[in-house]
């Protein structure tokens, strides 16, 4: 290796991610962690994926109770983005949450949710890497996402807040359209 873990996270921080809250129930207790490493994975079944450390509490609780679900964050959470971040003991602590249909909080404020199952978990190094299954999902907003780039957060530009137009040319982007397609 001819690089340094600084490096090597200001290398990646070029990479644009969105961030995500993964909560579960820890008996009737709710917890949660911020996590900008979360992607889609399959249509066909579908699954998701994101990446805890191992050492992570929430992660404990996500592997106990065997479900999760994937809040995405809008632009204006940074503060709930730095709370679910922080070690603070009760990160749930004046969050409205209401239960997914497997039980999971949902952040009332998210854009989005995806309700899941753990399906596989596989050791990547200083974390996890675990396989979702998808079993409900919701849009609650359709505002901006909060965005985390070069190590702080970033949003969309303003004149820019509809997604692009559907385009056929993209339907492989998540998964492969055929045995020889490379993405």
């Amino acid at each position: 290796m001819t690089f340094d873990p600084r490096t090597f996270r200001t290398t990646l921080g070029q990479f644009c991610t969105g961030i995500t809250i993964v909560t579960t129930l820890d008996g009737d207790d709710p917890v949660g962690f911020a996590c900008q490493s979360f992607a889609a994975l399959s249509l066909e079944p579908p699954l998701v994926l994101f990446c805890p450390t191992k050492g992570s509490r929430s992660w404990a609780a996500i592997e106990k109770s065997g479900r999760f679900a994937v809040n995405v964050l809008g632009e204006d959470q940074q503060d709930t983005c730095a709370r679910f971040g922080s070690r603070e003991p009760d990160k749930f602590a004046g969050v409205q949450w209401s239960p997914s249909e497997l039980g999971s909080p949902i952040l009332s404020e998210s854009l989005a949710h995806v309700d899941c199952t753990v399906e596989t978990v596989h050791d990547g190094g200083d974390h996890f890497i675990v396989v979702g299954r998808v079993h409900s999902l919701g849009e609650v907003k359709g505002e901006r996402p909060l965005l985390f780039y070069r190590g702080q957060y970033s949003g969309i530009e303003p004149d820019k807040t509809v997604p692009a137009p559907w385009r056929n040319d993209l339907e492989a982007f998540l998964t492969a359209a055929s045995s020889d397609t490379w993405l």
